[in-house]
């Protein structure tokens, strides 16, 4: 029996930011060495940020690629490196896994299976790759894959691995929605069982645009156990020695790959000890909004960020997760009363601005809206209702814009998903912004990780009228937000169905919910992609998020009957 000792560099990388990766890479590398390992394994494409998208058509962003990658080799003396990063071959580029020891590229693994849905385009821009060979040395034997090689068919590409290899590595980059660490483990599982073999799955962590990677790396052992499971949402450096019994090599047609043997190094053994990283669903979508808000901020060079706090739920929300993410110090509060604002809601948001203690400013709108009012009176016979409510709409997101541009500062928006979807919003008013924290969190859910989060202050953070009080945007007298749209209960439910489980009409109607209300919610819907599209990016937490996810034309004739 050997003991293999492997490392997992759970990394937090910056798509296109190649010299920083390489630091950061080169880092874990020598940090694994002084711990005498044998292997150091990092997350799918870690050298070049994932997804790098269209920067794989640029040949620099190519070539500056393969110069640190070829960096990289040249600190590999007593290691093996399992290193993801592109791979351009005869014109031909691949998504792929060098294989580095004792400054050498000894093979480079191409992924097999390419991500072409969901939020992935991988077909795109990668060939697929056609060689899942046998790697050994007279101490182990070991495969190689990449994310969707065990994901779509996880049994078929080991079909002639099954109870042949010590170890099968993964370099992944697996985005975060709520469900989806269950499937994971799931499938790794299976593969552990099936291949008899350690499965040691190392992925991506951090916001990238819409995406959250939720790291949570893993290693089960050949009975299916679950050993270790890394940090979520943060970067992790995991340790672990695999007793690997090592298997028989076979005379048979399975491509094999020759690597040097591990020095034989005297260390202390590493115990391993499973690592709880369970969260209720609510922990971990805070903890998705909290990373995915830091990244993009501090990722696109933003120290502090300005938000419309209305004394609603959906700006105290995002209020707080933006404190949480970037420090009170770095979130500035605006409050804009008009003469359709309750006394009360000023106070709710002034009360939030206090709690959180950050620094706000009162900036009225209702003599602005009045000057508005005498320019339409020239040039209108008749101003309808809801030109006068976008007015006030814009009126705030121009407020905003001006502290953004004066002050260098980030605009928070604040609309949920459920007004996303039916537009129940004003474009280039509360759309107005750079990033739209809670785009994909729906009306009812909302609610919920306003709760989820005064329980953890242990105090009414978010203050108590606010969770209580009906919605209502204030753009005129006696406004209620369900009044405009239905109870965001039966709404919410309706989107679901309708945009994330693609049920259609007869079977949404078949839920109990009355035909009339259901086309007038999926027509509002399909209508109102073009605000979509024209709304900043959000952070997506489940399977089927608006954007990426659900691409539905703007210019669009085709209209659901009853």
């Amino acid at each position: 029996m050997n003991k293999i000792r492997v490392v997992l560099a759970q990394i937090n990388p910056i798509v296109g930011d190649i010299e920083g990766n390489y630091k950061k890479i080169v880092s874990s590398v020598k940090k694994a060495k002084k711990l005498k390992s044998d292997f150091i394994i990092f997350p799918e494409l870690a050298l070049v940020g994932y997804p790098p998208e269209d920067l794989l058509l640029n040949p620099d962003f190519l070539s500056v690629s393969f110069q640190f990658t070829k960096k990289i080799v040249d600190v590999s003396e007593d290691i093996v490196v399992l290193l993801g990063a592109p791979l351009l071959e005869n014109n031909n580029l691949f998504n792929a896994c060098f294989i580095i020891q004792n400054r050498k590229i000894k093979y480079v693994y191409k992924k097999t299976s390419l991500f072409n849905y969901s939020v992935f385009d991988e077909k795109r821009y990668f060939l697929f790759g056609n060689e899942m060979p046998l790697i050994f040395n007279s101490q182990l034997k070991f495969a190689v894959t990449i994310c969707e090689d065990i994901w779509k068919k996880p049994f078929s590409v080991f079909y002639d691995f099954s109870h042949k290899v010590d170890i099968v590595f993964n370099l992944s980059a697996s985005p975060f929605f709520v469900g989806k660490t269950k499937r994971r483990k799931k499938i790794l599982k299976n593969l552990a069982l099936k291949t008899g073999a350690y499965i040691v799955y190392c992925n991506l962590v951090g916001g990238q645009d819409e995406l959250v990677f939720d790291g949570r790396s893993l290693i089960f052992s050949p009975q299916g156990e679950e050993l270790i499971c890394a940090k979520s949402f943060d970067e992790d450096f995991i340790v672990v020695d695999l007793d690997v019994r090592k298997k028989k090599l076979e005379n048979d047609n399975i491509e094999k790959v020759r690597i040097e043997d591990f020095s034989v190094k005297r260390r202390r053994s590493i115990i391993i000890k499973k690592k709880d990283s369970r969260e209720n669903r609510l922990e971990e979508i805070y903890k998705a909004l909290v990373l995915g808000t830091h990244d993009y901020v501090v990722k696109n060079g933003f120290e502090k960020a300005v938000i419309g706090l209305s004394g609603g739920i959906d700006s105290s929300l995002t209020c707080v997760i933006a404190c949480d993410a970037l420090g009170k110090s770095n979130v500035i509060g605006v409050i804009m009363p008009s003469q359709f604002s309750s006394q009360e809601s000023v106070e709710d948001a002034q009360k939030l601005a206090k709690n959180l203690g950050i620094k706000f400013f009162t900036v009225p709108i209702e003599e602005i809206f009045k000057v508005y009012r005498e320019i339409f009176k020239k040039h209108f016979k008749k101003v309808a209702d809801i030109t006068f409510q976008n007015i006030q709409a814009r009126i705030r997101g121009n407020i905003l814009m001006a502290f953004s541009n004066n002050f260098g500062w980030i605009v928070l928006t604040t609309g949920n998903k459920s007004e996303t979807a039916v537009g129940y919003c004003t474009l280039y008013g509360d759309t107005a912004g750079g990033f739209a924290v809670i785009k994909d969190i729906p009306k009812t859910l909302v609610y919920k990780l306003a709760r989820f989060r005064n329980q953890q202050a242990g105090f009414a953070l978010i203050p108590e009228r606010v969770l209580r009080k009906p919605p209502t945007a204030e753009l005129k007298p006696n406004q209620r937000d369900e009044d405009d749209l239905c109870p965001y209960k039966i709404l919410d439910k309706i989107i679901d169905l309708y945009v994330e489980k693609n049920w259609d009409l007869k079977r949404i109607i078949k839920e109990g919910i009355p035909q009339d209300l259901v086309f007038k919610i999926i027509s509002r819907i399909d209508r109102n992609e073009y605000k979509r599209r024209q709304s900043p990016p959000g952070i997506k937490i489940t399977p089927r998020a608006f954007g990426k996810d659900r691409r539905m034309p703007i210019t669009n004739r085709f209209i659901i009957k009853k």
